[in-house]
């Protein structure tokens, strides 16, 4: 029982030990020698889920209107305290990230308390130096599941609320319990570095955490058919069984067995030679060039050939003496100036 017991004992200090380590386990933590260690639960579209270890911290409080007045203050205190203002006068290696508890009840007109907070080196876990300075004190980080979601840019107040906002959106979309008191905002980068930086929002999970998402498949990751399956999936289209469904390749005022009309032909800025008699498929009113709306033309079912077959009353043409007293004065009328000359 008392080896069980050692056993026990040495597994908690190796785990102490270790939730602050050498900066190999995460590409966004490159500034630090050490940087806080942590195992990867799950990880979705929105969010992931860490859990870390027991760990010890030197925090500070600032009173500010804003955060990032605050987290300067807070932040000047600590690198103090890491560089010797401590009662061994040592100097500490810079470890990552940095840790801002932020209220989630705050008022504009109101100053708000920030607390920042450094993840003690591995070599000071069990029994770091006392500072110099009274406003800093050792937080003991208990053991937590949290849910992360990552951003670049910097760790202003505007932007730590607004990617707060939507992680606190998504957790209550999914139904995951956390602790909605405060939040952290979370940085790894220093003050110098202006590109590729890394931001993270922290919110302590509270229970079981959840991975996965309840309302799977949701609308957004419904899949879209292809054009490719839309044409697999509709039925051919089936013949059509008029003429008039079918592309006019022809005009619609000569039939398939009429010698076209070689006047058609000729330039635009020729002489119109008026016919002796009118076309074949004339009716009575000369400006009319389509047969009537009401008239449609069928395929002969009988012998499956393209020969109109007419279901309209007769319409065989009829000599119109209009026309051809009109076409005859237009004649005349063209021939007055030779015989004038």
């Amino acid at each position: 029982m008392a080896f069980v017991s050692v056993i026990a004992v040495l597994a908690l200090l190796v785990s102490a030990e270790g939730s602050v380590g050498p900066s190999t386990n995460a590409s966004f933590c490159t500034e630090s020698k050490e940087c806080l260690e942590y195992q990867l639960v799950c990880k979705t579209d929105e969010y992931e889920v860490r859990h870390y270890s027991p760990t010890r911290w030197v925090s500070t409080d600032a009173e500010a209107y804003f955060m990032g007045v605050g987290a300067a203050m807070a932040f000047r205190r600590l690198f103090q305290y890491i560089t010797g203002a401590n009662n061994a006068g040592v100097h500490m290696e810079m470890t990552a990230p940095v840790l801002v508890k932020i209220p989630e009840e705050t008022q504009m007109w109101e100053p708000t308390i920030y607390t920042l907070s450094f993840p003690l080196s591995a070599a000071y876990q069990d029994q770091p130096p006392e500072p110099t300075n009274d406003k800093l004190y050792f937080t003991e980080m208990p053991e937590m599941d949290v849910y992360v979601r990552s951003y670049g840019g910097w760790m202003l107040s505007v932007t730590s609320r607004l990617h707060a906002h939507l992680l606190t959106k998504e957790l209550e979309r999914v139904k995951a319990p956390y602790n909605s008191t405060f939040h952290y905002g979370v940085g790894y980068d220093s003050p110098l570095k202006l590109l590729n930086r890394h931001n993270e929002v922290w919110y302590v999970a509270e229970g079981e955490p959840v991975c996965k998402d309840p309302q799977e498949p949701t609308p957004a990751h419904t899949p879209h058919p292809t054009p490719t399956q839309l044409m697999a999936d509709s039925p051919s289209d089936p013949l059509p069984h008029t003429l008039s469904e079918l592309p006019s390749l022809i005009p619609s005022n000569m039939s398939s067995n009429e010698p076209s009309d070689s006047s058609s032909l000729l330039p635009s800025d020729a002489p119109a030679v008026p016919p002796s008699h009118p076309p074949a498929n004339l009716s009575s009113d000369p400006t009319s060039s389509q047969p009537p709306p009401s008239t449609p033309i069928f395929l002969d079912p009988a012998t499956n050939s393209s020969e109109v077959v007419s279901t309209s009353p007769s319409l065989e043409p009829q000599r119109d003496d209009t026309w051809n007293s009109t076409a005859g004065s237009s004649v005349d009328a063209e021939v007055k100036p030779d015989d004038a000359q």
